[in-house]
């Protein structure tokens, strides 16, 4: 059920966002020929009035085809002035707009309506997500506890932020990687010469007990290359309760975190070859959903939202043929007072999906890697 979910999940955001280029488009009438879900020849199609709606073969997006985005294009007179480009760059402009701006309201509405809805922010604090049943964690920990220190390195912080999470978990995996193997040997399923002190938190009341972590020669990250140590949990998510306009106040300025750190991620591309190994791409991105699906429904809708505003920002960077290329030859057409020479944006264009494409080779590549090696971590 899973899959079909993630499935239904990622169509959704696909037809909402092409829905606000035809809504656009058909707002300032333009004539949209097509509305197309998946790209490729259609294996479904049905046309109700001047346009043709369908479904084609290959789940990697959508796209609405609108009469004129070709300047060359030879069109009949009476189609001419319901052409995109016969029309002024204000309209053009909404009309590339409206996809990225429906994704970001779409992330908001979500956010907003599950946080606020429920009167809960997300924290920071760290929680056991799921517990590997071989494990030496198995005897001590169980899902849902909260990990208030291990050795002397504090977990559990009361308001801590939920975009803190990522410091707090690598200082805590940093402190149990300290721990090694007894005579400093490292090989697979060794035991750490020294136990982890950890300290929890059950159903309010505090424990400390001790874990020998073990070694597992699989890279899990760009401090551990050479495989790390591993206690055999994973982490989960910490709900605490808040008055509902704050939680969903919290909600927005979690989407604006989201926001500078995907910004960061993408610039840190050109430069930072470890930033290259993150990055995920739409399979990994499905199959994140599709557990998170297994595991929480609310989990799996707000990384859906996630994704949304995720796919709204690449959307907008300024290269042909996303979103934001359209938009930004427009702003200098606007801006030069005449017509782009279209060979000026078949240049840029060629620049433009070259730099996708190794965009969702890379993302590709990468998430085939965690298929096949230490998975995507959701539990």
């Amino acid at each position: 059920m899973s899959w079909v979910l993630a499935f239904l999940g990622f169509a959704a955001l696909i037809v909402l966002h092409e829905l606000g280029h035809f809504a656009a488009a058909k707002a300032v009438g333009m004539r949209v020929e097509r509305f197309s879900l998946f790209f490729g020849k259609p294996l479904w199609s049905v046309r109700r009035g001047e346009t043709e709606y369908c479904v084609g073969p290959i789940p990697l997006g959508g796209y609405v085809k609108i009469t004129g985005m070709d300047p060359r294009e030879e069109l009949p007179e009476e189609l001419q002035a319901r052409a995109y480009h016969r029309a002024p760059v204000w309209k053009r402009i909404v009309v590339i707009a409206a996809g990225p701006l429906v994704n970001v309201a779409l992330a908001v509405v979500i956010i907003v309506l599950l946080w606020g809805g429920k009167g809960v922010v997300p924290s920071g604090a760290p929680v056991v997500g799921s517990v590997d049943q071989r494990s030496a964690a198995a005897t001590v920990l169980e899902p849902d506890d909260r990990i208030i220190r291990i050795d002397d390195v504090d977990g559990w912080v009361p308001g801590l932020r939920a975009d803190d999470a990522p410091e707090t978990l690598a200082a805590l995996s940093a402190q149990v990687g300290r721990h090694r193997c007894a005579g400093g040997k490292r090989v697979e399923g060794c035991e750490a010469a020294t136990p982890v002190r950890i300290t929890f938190e059950r159903d309010g009341e505090r424990r400390t007990a001790e874990i020998r972590p073990r070694y597992d020669p699989t890279p899990g990250g760009r401090t551990d290359a050479d495989g790390r140590m591993l206690m055999g949990i994973t982490y989960g998510v910490d709900y605490l309760s808040a008055d509902r306009g704050e939680a969903a106040s919290e909600g927005v300025q979690y989407l604006w975190w989201v926001t500078k750190q995907t910004g960061r991620a993408i610039v840190k591309l050109v430069y930072d070859s470890e930033a290259r190994k993150e990055i995920s791409g739409v399979v990994g991105s499905y199959e994140v959903t599709r557990q998170s699906f297994e595991l929480s429904t609310t989990r799996a809708i707000q990384i859906l939202a996630v994704i949304s505003l995720s796919l709204a920002i690449i959307n907008l960077f300024p290269f042909l043929p996303l979103d934001g290329g359209h938009i930004f030859w427009a702003i200098a057409e606007k801006v030069r007072r005449r017509p782009i020479p279209y060979a000026w944006m078949e240049r840029a264009s060629i620049v433009g999906f070259a730099l996708v494409i190794m965009l969702f080779g890379l993302g590709l590549y990468n998430d085939v890697g965690r298929i096949f090696g230490d998975g995507f971590q959701v539990r």
